[in-house]
């Protein structure tokens, strides 16, 4: 894991704000950011969000062998993901020392605290058992990962119904969820993780540190305890002394946030049972606010139609009244008739440009064409004396004249345009009638 160091400013910044007791999200010392439990449709699917920091939670079970060594328990397997979408720092595709502290942590405070019945996940001792997995993905990052990860652990696994399975003789027979109503597991207790931060080598604490504060505490307790007070595991990293008050202290902070935390989760289960028993819509697209951009649905807006037909008789009266002048149809032939004034339609009218402009276009096609004729009469007067081919393109240039003889002919032909054509050959025409008459 890469982070982007702290600038001198920064951190001084956050310890002269820790000294004054004062947070950078507004909260208390002890204070903790607020949590969000949502459900997905499936059962054992959740999303705890803690301030910013987002955990989804999903348990899945499947029928194993068991343990040699615990032929009659279940098999409980917890995995912990942190993806570069959560926090560009995570490095892809490799287990960092965070990630793997954060397992082991997982591991003993759900696992080795019993607060599931393994035994009640054998179905045939010694040959099928379930085996229950818990994964847990960070969507976001913004510090305290073991708190949200904890309580979105043990959310999934209240939540989580497995199927209903029946033993005859050898046979075991899995029924689907439409044969037979899931069974939810067997859970002892609810441990919760609580995380202090300690500051200048104890002399501060704080309680569900973020990410800035993470980066400049100088020590980490955490407690996972359940509601009836009782310790589950206890670690301490970075490397911090810490006294004998100074965790009995922390340890009763812990009691009452994991009191608080319980009945919250609690209250979220009762509630999404509810929902599932009474046939209502449930699952994440429902857990979004309306007033959001990403909401699927908006509240319809009350209209008052109360006062409509007065508005209408308001705006008629305020209207202009119609012309009086009716026009009468003209008839012109059988079948046929004008109404109006019989004004000459000028709708396909053409602009005065766009005249000059199909002018301009007519003539030049005219005199293109007459230059065509010009350039063909003389090849076909050539033509007729040794029947050559001749390339002309352009106005004025060398044409070469393809022969079976190996001499070349060159010939310089000229276009000339359709007025110069026309000019000189109407006077000799006149004169020659003029000389006729004479005659």
């Amino acid at each position: 894991m890469k982070e982007t160091p702290l600038s001198n400013c920064e951190r001084r910044f956050l310890l002269r704000a820790i000294e004054e007791k004062k947070r950078l999200d507004g909260r208390q010392t002890y204070d903790y950011r607020n949590i969000k439990i949502s459900f997905g449709t499936d059962y054992g699917c959740c999303i705890v969000e803690l301030g910013k920091t987002r955990v989804l939670g999903q348990v899945s079970c499947e029928l194993v062998s068991p343990k040699l060594n615990r032929a009659t328990e279940g098999i409980l397997f917890f995995n912990l993901e942190l993806s570069q979408m959560a926090a560009p720092a995570f490095e892809p595709g490799r287990q960092s020392d965070l990630l793997v502290k954060l397992n082991r942590l997982l591991e003993r405070c759900l696992r080795n605290s019993k607060c599931i019945d393994t035994e009640s996940l054998c179905v045939v001792a010694g040959e099928k058992v379930w085996q229950i997995r818990v994964d847990l993905h960070l969507l976001n990052h913004d510090g305290n990962i073991i708190d949200a990860a904890s309580i979105a652990a043990i959310v999934a696994l209240c939540h989580f119904r497995r199927p209903d399975v029946s033993v005859q003789g050898d046979e075991v027979t899995l029924y689907t969820l439409e044969e037979r109503d899931p069974v939810p597991l067997s859970i002892h207790h609810m441990p919760i993780c609580v995380s202090f931060a300690f500051f200048q080598q104890g002399t501060y604490l704080l309680v569900d540190p973020n990410e800035r504060e993470e980066r400049v505490m100088d020590g980490l307790l955490v407690i996972a305890m359940n509601k009836h007070r009782e310790i589950c595991t206890i670690q301490s990293s970075c490397g911090i002394m810490l006294l004998k008050d100074q965790v009995l202290r922390c340890s009763k902070i812990a009691g009452v946030k994991v009191a608080e935390i319980t009945e919250l989760i609690q209250k979220a289960l009762e509630n999404d049972q509810k929902v599932r028993k009474e046939g209502g819509k449930f699952g994440f697209a429902e857990s979004i606010a309306n007033q959001r951009i990403t909401a699927f649905r908006m509240e319809k807006a009350p209209i008052d139609t109360s006062d409509v037909e007065e508005k209408a008789e308001e705006i008629i009266s305020e209207a202009e009244p119609p012309s009086e002048v009716v026009s009468k149809p003209v008839l012109w032939t059988p079948g046929t008739a004008q109404i109006g004034e019989g004004i000459e339609n000028s709708w396909g009218d053409l602009e005065d440009s766009e005249k000059e402009a199909e002018d301009e276009g007519g003539s030049d096609e005219a005199i293109i064409l007459d230059s065509t004729k010009m350039d063909t009469g003389e090849v076909s007067n050539i033509g007729s004396q040794d029947a050559p081919i001749v390339l002309s393109d352009s106005e004025e240039e060398e044409t070469i004249i393809l022969e079976p003889d190996k001499n070349r002919k060159k010939i310089r032909t000229q276009t000339i345009s359709a007025t110069q054509v026309k000019a000189p050959s109407k006077k000799p025409v006149k004169k020659r009638k003029k000389k006729r008459a004479a005659n």
